[in-house]
């Protein structure tokens, strides 16, 4: 069967929460929708920043992650990584870190800090929020 020559619809992803769960599974999101080939943009805002910094360790339950990890599960840590290997584009949100107090030395290498028309900008196709 011959595979579609359409390329897929780029995906954007809204992290507005600093719950780890969702933070986790946003990654989970991003990396696997760019290993399919997807154009990902994963956008952060508000308390959902924490997962974008340095020492992700402020997000709300950051101690599940060595549970996951211990039952061969993938931390955010290697998601992270898998998801910046990939191609996907990681935002701060510029308001976002001003009402979450974070500054923007705190970030991880490699994300940018823009405004939420630069995330609608580049998520012109599907968009999900967690």
């Amino acid at each position: 069967m011959p595979s579609d020559p359409t390329p897929a619809e780029p995906l954007g992803i809204l992290l507005i929460s600093g719950a780890y769960e969702r933070a986790h599974y946003a990654f989970v999101l991003a990396a696997g929708a760019a290993a399919l080939g997807r154009t990902v943009t994963l956008f952060a805002t508000n308390a959902g920043c924490r997962a974008l910094c340095a020492d992700w360790s402020g997000l709300e339950e950051a101690g599940r992650d060595a549970g996951l990890r211990l039952r061969g599960v993938a931390g955010i840590g290697e998601l992270r990584d898998a998801a910046r290997e990939l191609g996907v584009r990681l935002i701060a949100c510029e308001t976002g870190l001003r009402i979450a107090a974070i500054d923007r030395k705190d970030l991880l290498e490699g994300v940018e800090v823009a405004g939420v028309a630069a995330f609608l900008a580049d998520s012109h196709g599907q968009i999900m929020t967690l």
